[in-house]
C-alpha cells in the first residue's frame, strides 16, 4: 500500500496514553452499537467485505474525529458512516443496470423525505431509521433541508460514478465518456463526508456550529475532496481488483498527489477562520483529514471479497 501524503496534525491534537485509552473506550461503545445495527439489518451487511474489522474501523474513525463527545452523541454519526458503506456496496457492486441505480436513488430520496419505503429496499429502510431518530434532534428543524440536500447530492454522485465506471470498462462505446480529474473531484459527494458532517452537526446542535454551518459546509466539501484523493492513493490496488473507479485510472500518481497537496492547503485555509468561531467543529474537520491520512497508510476499511 502506498502511504498517503502527510497531513499535519494541529497543535494540541497530541493525546496522552490515558486520553487515547478513553477515545478507544468511546470507539468500543460505538462499535457495540454498530454491531447491533448490523445484526438487525443482516440482509444489508451479508457480503464478506462487511467484516468485524470494518465495523471497528468505522467506530474508531468517529471516536477519534470527535473525541470530546459522549457515545450517545455520536451514535447517529457512526450509523450514518456505516450506512454510507452499505450504500457504496449497493451502488458499486450490486447494481447491474442503470435502472437498478435509479431505483436505489429513488428509494433513498423517499426515505430521506420521511415517506414510506414502499419497495422495502434494505438500504432505504436503514436510512429511514437514521432519519427518524435524527428528526427528533432540536437542530434538525434548521439543518433538515441541508441534510436532505446532501443525501440527494450523495446518491446522485454515486449514480454518476456508476456510469463513469461502466464507461471505463467499455471504452469502445462512443456514447460513453470517463471523467477528467476536475470532473471526478467535482463528484466527490459520493464519498459522503459532507453528509456525515451535516448529520453530526444536526445531532449535536451546538449553537456556534449552527451560527456558522454554511462556512463549515464549505470547508467540509473541500475536506471531502481531499479525503476522496487520500482514499484513492491508499486503495488503488483494491479498486483495480474490485473494478471500482479511482483517480489513478484517470491521471498519473504524480498529478493526483500534487492535486491532493493543493486541496489540503485549501482545506486549512478554509478551516483556519472557523477555529475562532466554532473551534470544536473546526477541529472535527481537521481530524477527519488527519485520521484518514494516517489510517490509509496502514490499512483499508473493507475486508476481502
Amino acid at each position: 500500500m502506498t502511504p498517503s501524503p502527510h497531513v499535519p496534525v494541529a497543535i494540541g491534537d497530541a493525546l496522552t496514553v490515558e486520553e487515547q485509552a478513553r477515545v478507544c473506550a468511546l470507539a468500543v461503545t460505538l462499535d457495540r452499537d454498530l454491531h447491533e445495527v448490523v445484526t438487525r439489518h443482516q440482509n444489508l451487511f451479508a457480503a464478506r467485505p462487511f467484516d468485524a474489522a470494518l465495523i471497528s474501523g468505522i467506530a474508531m474513525s468517529v471516536a477519534f474525529t470527535a473525541p470530546e463527545y459522549a457515545g450517545n452523541q455520536l451514535r447517529l454519526t457512526a450509523r450514518t458512516v456505516l450506512w454510507v458503506f452499505a450504500a457504496d456496496w449497493q451502488f458499486d457492486h450490486l447494481a447491474q443496470t442503470d435502472d437498478d441505480v435509479q431505483a436505489l436513488v429513488a428509494s433513498c430520496i423517499t426515505a430521506a423525505n420521511g415517506d414510506p419505503c414502499a419497495d422495502g429496499n434494505p438500504l432505504a429502510l436503514l436510512l429511514a431509521e437514521i432519519r427518524d431518530e435524527l428528526v427528533s434532534a432540536p437542530a434538525f428543524a434548521a439543518i433538515g433541508p441541508m441534510w436532505r440536500d446532501e443525501l440527494g447530492r450523495m446518491v446522485a454522485a454515486m449514480a454518476q460514478e456508476w456510469r463513469w465506471k461502466t464507461a471505463y470498462r467499455t471504452p469502445q462505446d462512443p456514447r460513453r465518456a470517463v471523467p477528467t480529474l476536475d470532473q471526478y473531484l467535482a463528484n466527490a459527494d459520493n464519498a459522503a463526508v459532507v453528509l456525515v458532517s451535516v448529520t453530526h452537526w444536526a445531532q449535536l446542535g451546538d449553537q456556534d456550529c449552527l451560527d456558522h454551518v454554511d462556512e463549515l459546509k464549505t470547508a467540509s466539501r473541500e475536506v471531502q475532496r481531499a479525503i476522496r484523493l487520500i482514499n484513492d492513493l491508499g486503495t488503488s490496488s483494491r479498486d483495480l481488483q474490485w473494478g471500482d473507479l479511482n483517480a489513478l485510472m484517470l491521471v498519473s500518481r504524480t498529478e493526483v498527489t500534487a492535486r491532493l497537496n493543493a486541496v489540503i492547503q485549501s482545506c486549512h485555509e478554509l478551516i483556519e477562520p472557523l477555529e475562532t468561531t466554532c473551534p470544536r467543529q473546526a477541529a472535527f474537520l481537521r481530524r477527519q483529514l488527519s485520521f484518514t491520512a494516517g489510517f490509509y497508510q496502514v490499512s483499508d476499511f473493507w475486508g476481502s471479497l
